[in-house]
């Protein structure tokens, strides 16, 4: 069991590394209950399944199963979310998301802070080195997932 930011944290960038060993984009997730139980887990693989709608959020989230409600679930992200699992998280009232860098890709994470979800931001120099790394070798791949 989770208990802290970065200990969760550790499960999405575990994610992220085997998406991008499969030759997708390393961006994981994990969804934690609110005693820090890990429910689900996931990465991005719009690459291996052929399926834009399978972000990291959206996997590690359809992972945990249904629960009766989510409002003191935790998302956890290796990469500030995009519009799509903002909405994610909004529509189901995850209650807190734990991002681990903003600074490669500034995503929806302060739009969600201001309606309710507490927002804890790492600036993680780990998650941020993975994206930078990966952004620098497959531009093309990382324009085409964030939709430009």
């Amino acid at each position: 069991m989770a208990t802290d930011a970065q200990a969760m944290l550790s499960v999405a960038l575990a994610e992220a590394r085997l998406g991008l060993a499969e030759g997708g984009i390393p961006i994981g997730a994990a969804l934690f209950g609110p005693d820090g139980e890990l429910l689900g887990r996931g990465r991005n693989r719009r690459v291996q399944d052929g399926d834009p709608s399978t972000h990291a959020e959206t996997a590690a989230f359809r992972a945990a199963g249904r629960l009766r409600g989510y409002g003191r679930t935790t998302m956890v992200t290796t990469l500030s979310p995009c519009w799509y699992c903002s909405g994610l998280v909004r529509q189901f009232g995850i209650g807190r998301l734990v991002v681990g860098e903003a600074e490669t890709f500034h995503g929806e994470h302060d739009w969600l802070a201001e309606h309710g979800v507490l927002v804890t931001v790492l600036d993680d120099a780990e998650c941020a080195a993975l994206m930078r790394e990966f952004i620098a070798a497959r531009p093309e791949l990382w324009y085409e997932d964030i939709g430009e």
